[in-house]
């Protein structure tokens, strides 16, 4: 990890692969005071620079009632969100084809890959420092970019990664206004061995795959080298900007 200098974090969906794996690796950096761990199942965490809050992204009350909550550990110099889905067990899969796209597994989808990380930034970026550097990443996913489907499929979760990036840019564009050295990124993780992925792993070679710990080093690294002129942006895990 380079210049994580971060003090006082904020992590959205901090019992999932990636969010508990940026949790232990942020709490290993030198300079972390303080962790939000945000989640709708508790964490528990031993050590006492870590305090969870529930948080249900799907419902608007629930996210304005954790941003709320976060505000006693004063401003924030990082705020993750690592929420996302792309298939639940008997009501959402990776759609191969235009015949299985169905509109309550694409409204689940938006809900909780666009929608839900939208509110968030509305209602968590009003944390972010003011006097210093301070960034809102939220994970998005390579898919998501237009220019770079070759392959099709995946209706649902390519559109709704889509619609988050066009949201993270147009929160970049208001904040830059508003908050001159706030940062607002979408960051692509490559394929995590996790719940998510599991079901798809066997089309990657192991050298594809990455454990939730490394993943989490390459996105704190990627994190670290930052600046303004980065915000709206997405980047891949290896910092290569992912174009729209």
């Amino acid at each position: 990890m380079t210049q994580v200098n971060q003090q006082h974090v904020i992590i959205l969906g901090a019992s999932g692969a990636i969010g508990s794996a940026l949790v232990e690796a942020l709490l290993a950096a030198p300079h972390t005071q303080t962790i939000r761990s945000i989640s709708r199942s508790e964490c528990h965490a031993l050590d006492p620079r870590v305090s969870w809050l529930s948080c249900d992204v799907t419902d608007e009350d629930s996210i304005a009632a954790a941003a709320a909550a976060c505000q006693t550990s004063g401003p924030a110099d990082l705020i993750i969100n690592a929420i996302g889905v792309l298939h639940e067990e008997g009501s959402i899969r990776p759609e191969k084809g235009l015949r299985d796209l169905d509109g309550a597994m694409l409204t689940r989808l938006f809900q909780i890959n666009a929608i839900g990380p939208a509110l968030v930034l509305k209602h968590f970026s009003p944390l972010l420092a003011r006097d210093r550097r301070a960034i809102f990443a939220s994970l998005s996913a390579r898919v998501g970019s237009i220019s770079d489907n070759k392959a099709g499929g995946w209706y649902g979760y390519r559109a709704s990664k889509a619609a988050l990036n066009q949201f993270i840019k147009t929160a970049a564009v208001e904040l830059a206004i508003k908050r001159p050295s706030a940062i607002c990124v979408g960051l692509h993780p490559g394929t995590v061995r996790s719940q998510m992925s599991e079901p798809f792993l066997q089309r990657y070679t192991r050298n594809e795959i990455f454990e939730p710990a490394t993943a989490a080093a390459h996105l704190l690294s990627v994190i670290g080298t930052l600046m303004p002129s980065d915000s709206g942006k997405v980047f891949g895990w290896d910092g290569q900007e992912i174009l729209p």
